[in-house]
């Protein structure tokens, strides 16, 4: 291009348009395209009409052809075949040639013709007894193929020829062939004599008959018949129907068999065994399914299906039966029978482990019998827009009756036979087999608990297995290594402890339950002290990884009935992780609770090593880890920490409702020698506003005179500590005390007091109220009452804190081991209150239930629950509502029962006046080093235990110090000098206190003799204020 002169790159647009030459090759074109469619069009349309034309003449010729066939059959042989003999069953004859050109399984005279054919050879094989010799002469081996065909065709032409007729035959298809010679019974008994195993060519028969789908044939007949069923089977007869599949069955997968694998959608697991309540039908293929190796071939099959996330299931015949709870109701109802088996392998334990593991995920859970009568119609709201999952009943019942204590028990002997308790000098942990079994075991296990009743398998796993030994010696090697092994069933960035722990922690829960003092301390069961520190190591671990380092949320493990189960094996992750740091929690609470009855392990070693001040300040914010771990496991956390949090949280409800301000003060006049009645009367009627705000008391003494002081707190303090030790004591008759003269609800209290629970209520507002101002109170309570403030269930092994001489004889009644019937012992309780005696049964009916080997278990457990729950539960529960009034749940749910007595009492332990002495300030001439003072904490020290309480209540008006330290008086405790000068008549002082202010007033005494007397006098004076 030649340059114009013009140096800009401008778009050159040629206004002309196009020309009409290149608007017409255009158009030809496409019009040329749209030709060549049209004529290609046409041709495929010439195509599929001479395809069709083709089908229809061949189709139209071959019915002309079945027709003339037969008409030439039936004049050969006759309509009803009468003019057939032996000879027409062998491989010279045109017989089976013909009848099988024209059989239509549609039409009647054909299905006639059929039948009749099926009656004359049951005939002639009852005659000679040889079926090879009737279909091939004599010489069967040169005849093979046709007499296979011919024989393949026959079985397959009758089954088919019942399986058209269904409807019409619905009530034949179950009879017995000593019943009635009905058409189907014909035509499937001919089917039995066909595929005898016996028979040298039944495994091309039985074939033949998978190619085409037998199952899904056979499982429409089974549907159809047992809609209208009735009970035609007698004791030892059989359906011919049952006769069919109990020999095809056994027969496929079974050496010489060589018959080829199918597509398990049409399978026998799929199409047979999905058929609801199968073996109330079959009981007969129900024996043989079960026995032998027949089960073990069927079970590998659905594994591998499993294994390859196939969803080979049809559909269910209704809602409340889907085939999957069908087919595991099915499964489970014969695995007791199979695993018993002496031929039962390790790999088919595996196998029937990973199949209803699959099967079960998909299940809604089953409540149990109890739960379910606990639901009625008045629970259910009209927010409820999602219908919960139903099971039918009796699938139900089939499911979770055959999980019973022989398929448990007989489950794990396959799975973990081949491993030993013992260690080995060389043991590196565990081997793939071992692994492969915690594996099967653990998430089967894990589904189970979280669909069935967990009444019906875990009292079976706890004390008819050896499962949480052979699950704890598998931990315990794996942690010493620092290896755990991938198991098969979660995710691979799941850890390997967590299937383990998900089933180890509610089966050894249940047993702590359960197993007394002398098991658990003196014969270590079920595991050793030494393990259990080990244990101990693991589930703190195991906590602090789930709650801290790899937190999840709650997930949704809602299942769904409606749908078949996942195509997916695997466990959900999340549901495992929440579920283990529950129960992990749940048995490491149980092992603290343990260890504060008898120390076998340091307190320090349920602390987590990760807790630091940032968790702390974390701790007391609302949807942190750190407060999330407080909540589920908080003996992760020292108490000392958790104190401080629970005085924060107290201090915070304090600060905002004025507790220590000057205008929101309740004011109180209480007569000493009255304090309770004074106190009951003006509590019991404030708001729970008012008792969270301050409360200011004056004193009335004896001669009704007002005593002298302010209250700026200090006689508050006294106040409670006063009227706790008077409302507490048992000579009131509101509690009684054990043989340790601990605390708890006296079950007479109704006795003696008409209005004794609203004093319950009182006194539940009273402990409250102390707690919640901070105030430390002598009132040592009995473990189990205390476990009543924190709304948990007290057990047998909760009774010795009450009456541990009953405890020694219901343990001496668990080991009996004579005939306990001898005892005369009945299901009744003697109670006596006040030299009445009364007769209460533990049962309905229970005077006449007597004792023996087998319900003394149960009776040890109602002896305890009336003790320990049912007899002061009015009591407990007026005393409790008064104390949650102040006290939330949650604030005293992060302390166990010996912890939340120290809330309560501060340590028993002697005063820490060193603790003291270095949080001290000194004013009006005192320092740390003066003689007065040095002389002081001497004297101070060699004071009693008594007097040294007494003295603390003397200065601050309670005889107990801060929980957590003297660093926590407020204010700091102070010695002011109580005189200018040491002048005789300033000595002649007696020292005076300020308990608003924590303040001593000390005169300067000159000897420790002087300065003891005096002190002495004036802290046993107990004359009220009048020395402040």
């Amino acid at each position: 291009m030649f340059f114009s002169g013009d140096p800009t790159t401008r778009k050159r647009v040629d206004l002309g348009g196009r020309s009409s030459k290149e608007r017409d090759r255009q158009k030809l074109l496409e019009q040329t395209r749209l030709e060549r469619n049209r004529r290609l069009y046409l041709r495929k349309q010439n195509h599929a009409a001479i395809k069709i034309q083709k089908c229809f003449r061949g189709k139209k010729a071959m019915e002309i052809e079945h027709s003339k066939v037969r008409e030439q059959f039936f004049a050969t042989y006759g309509r009803h075949i009468q003019n057939v003999n032996r000879q027409c069953f062998g491989p010279q004859s045109a017989f089976f040639r013909q009848l099988f050109f024209f059989f239509n399984a549609r039409n009647v005279s054909d299905i006639s013709v059929l039948v009749e054919t099926c009656r004359l050879m049951k005939h002639f094989v009852q005659e000679s007894g040889d079926v090879v010799g009737l279909f091939a002469g004599i010489d069967y081996s040169s005849k093979r193929a046709l007499v296979d065909f011919r024989v393949k065709k026959f079985a397959f032409a009758c089954i088919q020829a019942v399986h058209q007729n269904r409807k019409e035959l619905k009530d034949q298809l179950f009879v017995t062939p000593e019943e009635s010679n009905t058409p189907p019974t014909l035509l499937l008994e001919a089917v039995v004599f066909l595929i005898d195993s016996r028979l040298p060519w039944t495994c091309k028969v039985v074939s033949y008959l998978l190619e085409r789908n037998v199952f899904t044939l056979l499982r429409e007949l089974i549907v159809t018949g047992k809609e209208s069923m009735e009970i035609h089977n007698s004791y030892g007869r059989i359906s011919s129907l049952e006769r069919v599949l109990t020999l095809i069955i056994p027969h496929i997968g079974q050496k010489p068999c060589i018959c080829p694998n199918i597509d398990p959608r049409w399978s026998f697991f799929s199409q047979i065994l999905t058929i609801p309540f199968l073996w109330h039908l079959f009981p007969y293929i129900k024996e043989v399914f079960a026995t032998g190796r027949t089960s073990q071939h069927y079970i590998h099959q659905m594994a591998l299906c499993v294994q390859n996330h196939a969803n080979v299931l049809p559909h269910e015949v209704s809602m409340e039966l889907p085939g999957y709870a069908c087919l595991l109701g099915n499964i489970l109802e014969t695995a007791g029978v199979a695993l018993s088996q002496p031929d039962c392998s390790f790999e088919m334990g595996v196998d029937l482990a990973a199949i209803t593991t699959f099967l079960l995920k998909a299940l809604p859970p089953i409540k149990s019998s109890r739960e379910s009568s606990m639901v009625s119609d008045d629970d259910m709201t009209a927010g409820d827009e999602v219908m919960e999952p139903v099971i039918n009943r009796d699938l139900e019942k089939q499911i979770t009756s055959a999980i019973d204590s022989r398929f448990l028990l007989q489950l794990t002997n396959v799975l973990f036979s081949g491993f030993h308790l013992l260690r080995g000098p060389h043991d590196e942990g565990p081997g793939d087999k071992e692994v492969a079994a915690v594996g099967a075991a653990c998430a089967f296990l894990h589904v189970a608990f979280n669909t069935l009743p967990l009444e019906c398998i875990m009292t079976v796993l706890a004390y008819r297995t050896e499962l949480v030994q052979l699950l704890w010696h598998y931990m315990k090697r794996c942690h010493e290594i620092r290896k755990w092994p991938f198991l098969p069933y979660l995710s691979g960035d799941a850890p390997g402890w967590l299937l383990p722990l998900a089933v180890f922690c509610p089966v050894y829960k249940h047993m702590l339950t359960i197993v007394d003092n002398e098991e658990f301390y003196e014969q270590e069961k079920p595991l050793s002290l030494k393990d259990i520190r080990h244990l101990i190591v693991i589930l703190r671990e195991a906590l602090w990884h789930l709650l801290w380092l790899n937190p999840t949320s709650h997930p949704n493990v809602g299942k769904s009935v409606s749908s078949p189960p996942p195509a997916n094996k695997m466990l959900p992750a999340e549901a495992i992780q929440h579920r283990v740091s529950t129960v992990a929690s749940e048995v490491l609470s149980q092992l603290q609770d343990w260890n504060n009855r008898r120390e076998f392990v340091p307190p320090s070693d349920f602390h987590a090593d990760g807790v630091n001040d940032f968790f702390i300040s974390q701790a007391t914010i609302d949807g942190t880890r750190a407060n999330e771990i407080l909540k589920q496991a908080p003996f992760l956390v020292p108490f000392t920490s958790r104190a401080k949090i629970f005085q924060s949280q107290l201090a915070s409800v304090r600060q905002r409702h004025g507790s220590h301000g000057v205008f929101t003060r309740s004011r109180f006049r209480i007569r000493r020698d009255h304090i309770l009645e004074d106190a009951y009367s003006q509590m019991s009627t404030m708001s729970e506003e008012d008792l969270r705000g301050a409360i200011r008391v004056t004193f009335v003494n004896e001669l009704g005179v007002e005593e002298a002081g302010i209250d700026g707190g200090g006689i508050f303090k006294d106040f409670m500590e006063n009227i706790t030790r008077a409302a507490f004591d048992v000579q009131y008759g509101l509690f009684k005390e054990t043989s340790d003269h601990l605390l708890y609800p006296n079950p007479g209290s109704g006795m003696i007091h008409e209005q004794h629970l609203q004093f319950f209520h009182f006194l539940g507002i009273l402990l409250a109220k102390a707690m919640f101002e901070g105030i430390l109170v002598d009132i040592p309570f009995a473990t189990f009452f205390l476990s009543k403030l924190k709304q948990k269930y007290n057990y047998l092994n909760d009774l010795p804190s009450l009456d541990p001489e009953l405890y020694r004889h219901l343990i001496f009644l668990k080991h009996y081991e004579a005939d306990i019937s001898e005892l005369e012992l009945y299901f009744v309780i003697l109670n006596n209150e006040y030299g009445e005696q009364t007769e209460e049964e533990l049962l309905p009916g229970g005077k006449n239930i007597r004792v023996t080997n087998e319900n003394v278990i149960t009776f040890i457990h109602l002896v305890s629950n009336h003790r320990l729950n049912f007899q002061i539960r009015q009591q407990s529960s007026h005393f409790l509502r008064g104390f949650q009034q102040l006290i939330q749940k949650d604030w005293i749910d992060m302390f166990n029962e010996h912890e939340l007595q120290l809330l309560i009492s501060g340590s028993l332990d002697s005063l820490d006046f060193d603790d003291l002495r270095q949080n001290t300030n000194y004013v009006g001439g005192y320092h740390s080093e003066h003689y007065v003072i040095e002389m002081f904490w001497e004297v101070l020290k060699s004071f009693s235990l008594e007097n040294q309480k007494k003295f603390l209540k003397f200065v601050t008006g309670c005889s107990r110090g801060p929980l957590l330290g003297f660093k926590y008086l407020e204010p700091l405790f102070c010695i002011q000098r109580a005189a200018g000068s040491a002048s005789e008549e300033a000595l002649d002082r007696l020292p005076t206190s300020a308990t608003c202010m924590n303040l001593l007033k000390l005169p300067p005494y000159r000897s420790k003799e002087q300065m003891s007397t005096k002190l002495l006098y004036a802290i046993n004076a107990e004359a009220g204020f009048d020395l402040s």
